[in-house]
């Protein structure tokens, strides 16, 4: 995104009007309870495009947010302040088991549980890669895999090699084996983030904008 008019253009969710069943309250998590309290508007110079600042009251906390939206043709999109700093959940076109094991990965990565941050990640990469055909024992025989076929990218393959935890067998500890490092665990996650976005991420918005592209033909 380029400018802040650029919301609700071309991604987003679906209709005009803003979805508040999914803002989830900064403070105390409750979803969708929210009573509107302003509203202000700002018109786009030479066009129709508005956008809208809207404040809501949490009707479970009495805390306040100020919600950002604006619609285009189709989809509406929108920015909170503030956010949650618990992340509850993951894209809906995401794998269910997938986008829960990522969840847990980022919670312990947030608490410092480096092992369980380990295990949870690499138990969404191997269900990501399954899913998607991967053959091998280990996580980096997977990775090889995928990369053979044409699915995953070089670069991808090439930065697997870099990423320890993908040829430590977490899963399955010894007695003496060593706790995970911070920044192992770091890496593995972030290793996550990106395959999960090239992936369903990239995949998706691409689906999207041919969706886009048949309706204006």
């Amino acid at each position: 995104m380029e400018s802040w008019w650029d919301i609700g253009e071309g991604r987003g969710y679906h209709g005009n009007e803003l979805a508040l069943y999914q803002i989830t309250c900064a403070f105390c998590l409750e979803r969708g309870n929210w009573q509107r309290v302003s509203h202000h508007e700002k018109k786009q110079p030479n066009a129709e495009k508005r956008l809208n600042f809207d404040t809501f009251e949490c009707g479970n906390c009495k805390g306040y947010v100020l919600v950002l939206w604006s619609a285009g043709d189709r989809l509406h999109d929108y920015e909170v302040l503030p956010w949650p700093l618990k992340l509850e959940n993951y894209p809906d076109y995401w794998p269910e088991a997938v986008g829960r094991y990522w969840l847990q990965a980022k919670r312990n990565l947030r608490d410092q549980n480096w092992d369980a941050a380990a295990l949870m990640a690499r138990s969404a990469l191997q269900v990501a890669f399954r899913e998607n055909g991967a053959q091998g024992r280990t996580l980096k025989e997977e990775t090889d895999d995928l990369a053979q076929k044409g699915i995953l990218p070089p670069i991808m393959r090439e930065w697997s090699d870099h990423v320890r935890e993908l040829g430590n067998d977490a899963a399955h500890p010894a007695p003496a084996q060593e706790a995970t490092a911070p920044q192992d665990a770091r890496d593995i996650v972030r290793f996550l983030d990106f395959l999960l976005r090239y992936l369903y991420t990239l995949p998706y918005e691409i689906q999207q904008y041919r969706g886009r592209a048949e309706v204006q033909e």
